[in-house]
């Protein structure tokens, strides 16, 4: 029987390496000291199983845990390392599931009263691989409610809270991977986006989260195969590990009609080597089409200066971006009725208001709505497509602000404009999920206040690893995703960008 949110009863101080080293160690070195032997599956879950139960209840980031059944998963992954056989490049870490992914024998919500005691049969496509590469699930993390908006907040767990300051949102939707990877409570997690859920909540818990080109990652099962509008990815504390997460994930499938050929091998191996030369574009505020708030803008200066440093060639520059508003809002507006129309009519109660008016919206979509979403895309493809012909890369924030009150559904201004939707403030990510090109959320800066910023680097299209390239050199350039939340560690002290603690 799966445990639910409770711990069993042994010690979990017993490990031979201390907590917080195997807890923010990084997932590719922990991968490696599994299989070389030097520490075992066993203490590294139990080491993350006791980082739950010890700072969890403050930023409620894992809202199902199967405790006892990780352990077991463990003592079998040591059995088969003794053993000599070839393992995957997962073995032994442990991941948890965004809410939204099913996952078999485990209770998955998707945030919402209508699903609060739901178990799936089966796993997600996503899960099943993490699974295959060896990962040992320790349980589902927090989404907003259908994993609708970039703030986690739901009915069934209540909210997951900013490590950096609780009283400020994790993001979302996967707001609870994000909290979860900040406090060393996890080495990877997977996630999804559509307008911005594996960038936002990365940016807003100083974690990296890659949005994939469309297909990349193949889902199933999935009601709207055929859409790329929504994807998944993998989300880590380092560019590296999110690339290992990947090489995981990525790769064909015959239930994903349009999963894209390149095996998930492309993503392994080193992200290192020259970015001197490249051609980069940076924009503040995406060609003057959205309002982003003054201490974003000036906490991403410095990333944008190393780009400068690197021997990169950086200047101020976006594509037009005309038309890619009305895209996303139809899209979106489509999917939503697709996937939880039904709900409405068999349970409007229980839903949320913003969840009806999406739904709503998409009901009134005419066929010609849907047409000319179709040729506005069109055009936006070839005009970046064009873009990318001058330049290598795309420099954006990644939200137009840092996280906000955790008691507001979402931001009603932006540097002086307000916000009329729970959409309108995630516009610097949702714009550029209707590009189809990756982009990666790396950690950046802080803001006055010591809240993370993420910097989005957007690559061309399909060009997913040179986006990990790029991510990976600022990562190294400015360390920023070294600094961990005081909530996680021992003490309550807090790591500067050195490594040093206070």
């Amino acid at each position: 029987m799966n445990s639910m949110n409770s711990m069993n009863s042994m010690n979990y101080m017993n490990a031979a390496v201390g907590a917080d080293e195997l807890c923010f160690r990084s997932a590719t070195e922990l991968a490696a000291a599994i299989r070389r032997r030097e520490v075992s599956a066993r203490e590294v879950v139990t080491a993350h199983l006791e980082q739950i139960e010890r700072v969890n209840p403050a930023v409620n980031a894992v809202v199902t845990l199967v405790a006892d059944q990780a352990l077991e998963e463990a003592a079998k992954a040591d059995a088969l390392l003794m053993t000599g056989a070839e393992v995957g490049p997962l073995h032994g870490l442990p991941v948890a599931h965004k809410d939204l992914h099913d996952t078999a024998g485990i209770r998955t919500t998707y945030g919402s009263p209508i699903f609060a005691d739901r178990v799936p049969d089966r796993d997600h496509l996503v899960v099943e691989r993490l699974k295959n590469a060896g990962a040992i699930t320790l349980g589902k993390t927090n989404v907003p409610e259908l994993g609708m908006g970039s703030h986690t907040v739901n009915k069934v767990f209540g909210p997951t809270r900013n490590p950096y300051d609780l009283s400020r949102s994790a993001g979302g939707s996967s707001g609870g991977a994000g909290a979860a990877l900040a406090c060393g409570m996890l080495p990877v997690a997977d996630g999804s986006d559509t307008g911005g859920s594996l960038r936002n909540p990365a940016s807003f818990n100083n974690v990296v989260g890659l949005r994939p080109s469309p297909g990349r990652v193949p889902s199933w099962p999935d009601k709207a195969p055929w859409g790329q509008l929504s994807v998944k990815g993998p989300m880590a504390r380092t560019v590296s590990d999110v690339a290992l997460a990947l090489s995981v994930l990525a790769g064909p499938d015959p239930r994903s009609p349009l999963a894209l050929e390149t095996p998930g091998s492309a993503f392994a191996g080193p992200l290192d080597g020259d970015v001197r030369g490249l051609r980069v574009a940076w924009s503040a505020d995406l060609g003057g089409t959205v309002p982003v708030d003054a201490e974003v803008r000036d906490a991403l200066r410095p990333a944008v200066e190393a780009f400068a440093s690197l021997g990169c060639e950086v200047e101020e520059a976006c594509p037009d971006l005309s038309g890619a508003d009305e895209v996303f809002l139809v899209q979106r507006a489509w999917q939503m009725e697709l996937a939880y129309g039904s709900l409405l009519d068999e349970h409007r109660h229980a839903l949320a208001p913003d969840v009806v008016w999406n739904i709503e919206e998409g009901r009134r979509l005419t066929g010609p709505d849907l047409g000319r979403a179709q040729l506005l895309q069109t055009a936006l493809y070839h005009r970046v497509r064009e873009f990318f012909e001058t330049y290598d890369l795309l420099l954006l924030p990644v939200s137009q602000v840092a996280p906000f009150d955790i008691r507001l559904p979402y931001p009603a201004s932006v540097d002086g404009t307000a916000m009329e939707t729970y959409l309108d403030w995630m516009r610097s990510a949702y714009l550029i999920s209707v590009t189809g090109c990756p982009a990666l959320s790396v950690p950046a800066g802080f803001t006055s206040e010591g809240l993370p910023v993420g910097l989005q680097v957007v690559g061309p299209h399909r060009q997913d690893r040179s986006v990990l390239r790029a991510g990976y050199a600022i990562e190294r350039a400015l360390r920023t995703g070294e600094r961990r939340p005081p909530v996680a560690l021992r003490g309550g002290s807090s790591v500067a960008l050195d490594g040093s603690r206070s």
